[in-house]
């Protein structure tokens, strides 16, 4: 262990014993929210060897480096104590001895040939130990500097594993830390690679007590325990814990991770430099949140967010995963946001007799559990008025009544009798040309989010609303009407049960409005079709740049192998588009094709991924899952397969039998567009059910392509409006 102080500065600490310094709150139990890190007092903050170096490994990061400084700094100077884990001395290192070497050999070449000349000098390869050796000084000198602008004191502390084993040498790093957190000084602790020994076998994570220094995620993780440290920061490339490795496609940043959860998460492999990765990062995490620490990992690379990440996660926003050792008893906001897409995908694939009993029978529930009802309300008001929260007209709308649950219950009996019409109806029917058809047909918008105080008769109205657009329901009410709110989504979810939808309709309990905003509206970016021979053609190659072209090939099983799969890879070829194997496919394969890289990519140019599914219920659930809902395709001679596709595929163009690229204002006949929105919502005012619809095109061809309508093709627009089938609400 190496201290880089003055020799009488630590003269006689070898018999302190451990020093205990008043902290913001009792330590021993981690903070349970990220609210709560904003008291945090004493704090660790861990530099990965990606974050300090540059990408091209050699070198160190300044800029990274001096906006890690600047926080830390502001941190310390509102009277916080920090500490820092860095890497890079080996980075460091490398960079000096190479530039010495080159310089050493330039010098030798030159006395041997008479000139000055680099020709071909290969530089030896460079042992860890001697790079971390010649680059830890100059990474202090100039941590040092950096700190000197802030007029805070920094000092550098190397250990090694054994440092940790010898309880002498363990008292006297406690003492050294606690006196320089006492001097208000920053101490920069690093492993000492120059010496390090190999980590003791078996000795990993046996107790809250031992953890083997191997890296400096298991350094910082032991520091943060020893020190009972309030937060430690964890920061790497990667924007925090994945389920699965970052850039794969099912790939979700884990907001919230609990101990036990090791099982839901696959580990990739380590990051470019450095000696852990996430698992080890993972498992020191886990280690300091037993030991009383919370901790939190994020990214401190991202040139957008690393000049704030570590103040934003100390101010408690929501950066990174954070580990938290109190699990909630319910669904996340995250989960519940899926859960009503999928219940809401469940609820427009209902006939609308069903969605209708649906909200009868919530009507007659409405009536049937008044009393208890009317006792959960009661508790509302009581609270509310003991507390003195609420004003007397806020309390009349908290208020509920018999007369006013009859009057909801003869409201939603009215919704359900005019909801018949709603969802599918045909707005516009045209001919196209000979042979094909264009209909504009209703459909739900999908997830809605209503926000409400002081009212849960909302709650049975805005359910039965969405039930009758087939939309799922995200609703957020007020904590003064706790109770009521409650019991009438019990309710609500008891209606849907008689039909299997339960889930569409969600209550939740997140004081994060912008947090559950951000969860419903994520954004797919890609375009996926079903095709073949010629609409595959023009799908792909008559002008693949555009947004309506073909970018995935869905091929069903049955047909590999055969002259129509082989027929549509002869075509590919001969127009020179590359082909990407999805993971199915590939496994069909006897050769080793260009592997995809995400099921998402949008390549916008002759290239396309080739994809294999089961059936069309598979192909619906593949595009579901990686499509952008713009325009899909299926080419099938099964006219019940083709129905099913048209009417369960969740996208805003659905074609059959007919090229992608008819996904256009002008070929729909409305003169012309300026691009697909995905944004705004189109009702304002007073919103009944029919501003809880949106619309979508189906579009019934047969092999039609783009290039027989133009000047040379065969065929000609006609763009002839036809009557619009009547429906039979009988």
């Amino acid at each position: 262990m190496l201290l880089q102080l003055k020799e009488d500065s630590v003269r006689g600490w070898s018999n302190i014993p451990f020093i205990t310094v008043p902290l913001s709150r009792t330590h021993g139990k981690s903070f349970a929210h990220r609210s709560e890190l904003k008291h945090a007092k004493r704090i660790v903050v861990k530099l990965g060897s990606a974050v300090v170096t540059r990408g091209d490994e050699c070198g160190l990061a300044l800029g990274r480096l001096a906006s890690i400084v600047e926080q830390v700094s502001m941190l310390q100077n509102q009277g916080r104590e920090m500490m820092i884990v860095t890497s890079g001395a080996v980075a460091f290192g490398k960079q000096r001895l190479r530039h010495e070497i080159l310089l050493s050999q330039s010098v030798r070449q030159a006395l041997h040939s008479g000139q000055n000349q680099l020709k071909d000098m290969a530089i030896p390869v460079l042992e860890a130990r001697a790079c971390a050796a010649a680059g830890q000084s100059g990474l202090m000198a100039l941590y040092e500097a950096m700190f000197t602008q802030y007029s805070i004191c920094a000092a550098q502390i190397l250990v090694t594993n054994l440092d940790f084993h010898d309880e002498q040498k363990r008292r006297n790093l406690n003492g050294t830390l606690h006196e320089l957190l006492r001097m208000n000084i920053v101490p920069i602790i690093n492993t000492n690679d120059a010496v390090v020994p190999p980590p003791e076998p078996n000795s990993d994570l046996q107790g809250v007590n031992v953890i083997s220094v191997k890296d400096n995620d298991s350094l910082a993780a032991r520091l943060a325990v020893e020190m009972k440290t309030d937060l430690l920061i964890v920061l790497s490339d990667v924007e925090g814990l994945f389920d699965s490795p970052p850039g794969s496609d099912d790939a979700k940043l884990i907001d919230i991770f609990y101990p036990g959860d090791q099982q839901s998460v696959t580990f990739g492999t380590k990051s470019r430099v450095g000696m852990g990765g996430m698992e080890a990062k993972v498992k020191a995490a886990l280690w300091a949140l037993q030991g009383g620490t919370s901790v939190v990992i994020a990214n401190g690379t991202h040139p957008k967010i690393s000049g704030h990440v570590i103040t934003d996660i100390v101010e408690g926003k929501k950066v990174g995963t954070f580990f938290s050792e109190v699990k909630p008893a319910g669904p996340t906001v995250e989960q519940q946001a899926e859960m009503a897409r999928t219940g809401g995908r469940s609820l427009a694939a209902l006939q609308p007799e069903q969605r209708a009993e649906i909200i009868y029978h919530l009507a007659d529930l409405l009536t049937d559990q008044r009393e208890e009802i009317l006792q959960a309300n009661k508790k509302d008001l009581e609270e509310a008025e003991n507390k003195g929260r609420l004003a007397l007209p806020l309390l009349k709308r908290l208020s509920l009544s018999t007369s006013k649950l009859n009057s909801l219950a003869i409201g939603l009996r009215q919704i359900a009798a005019s909801s018949q019409d709603s969802v599918g109806r045909v707005l516009r029917k045209t001919r196209i040309a000979k042979d094909l058809e264009l209909e504009q047909v209703t459909v739900p918008i999908g997830v809605l989010l209503v926000i409400f105080e002081s009212r849960p008769d909302c709650l049975p109205q805005v359910s039965a609303l969405a039930i009758a657009s087939g939309n799922g329901l995200l609703l957020k009410g007020g904590k003064e009407a706790l109770h009521s709110n409650q019991i009438l989504h019990h309710l609500t979810q008891e209606a849907l049960s008689i039909h299997g939808v339960k889930d569409a309709v969600q209550l939740v309990r997140c004081h994060s409005v912008g947090r559950l905003l951000s969860s419903i509206f994520k954004h797919v970016t890609e375009l996926n079709q079903l095709s073949f021979l010629p609409p595959v053609r023009d799908s792909k190659c008559e002008y693949p740049a555009a947004c309506n072209a073909l970018e995935t090939l869905l091929i069903h099983r049955d047909l590999l192998r055969t002259p129509i799969f082989d027929q549509i890879i002869d075509m590919l070829r001969v127009e020179q588009v590359k082909v990407h194997a999805g993971p199915k496919f590939a496994s069909y394969l006897t050769f080793s094709p260009s592997e995809v890289k995400s099921l998402r990519t949008e390549y916008g140019d002759l290239e396309c991924c080739i994809e294999v599914v089961d059936s069309v219920q598979d192909a619906i659930e593949h595009i579901h899952k990686y499509g952008s809902s713009h325009t899909d395709v299926i080419i099938t001679e099964n006219e019940k397969t083709a129905e099913f596709f048209l009417q369960h595929l969740d996208s805003a163009c659905v074609f059959w039998n007919a090229s992608t690229r008819f996904s256009d204002g002008y070929r729909f006949g409305l003169g012309a567009e300026v691009g697909i929105s995905t944004s705004r919502i189109h009702a304002r005012g007073p919103v009944g059910i029919e501003g809880l619809l949106t619309t979508k095109w189906l579009l019934r061809g047969d092999n039609h392509i783009v290039s027989d309508f133009s000047e040379q093709g065969s065929m000609k627009y006609l763009h002839e409006n036809l009557p619009i089938p009547q429906r039979n609400t009988n």
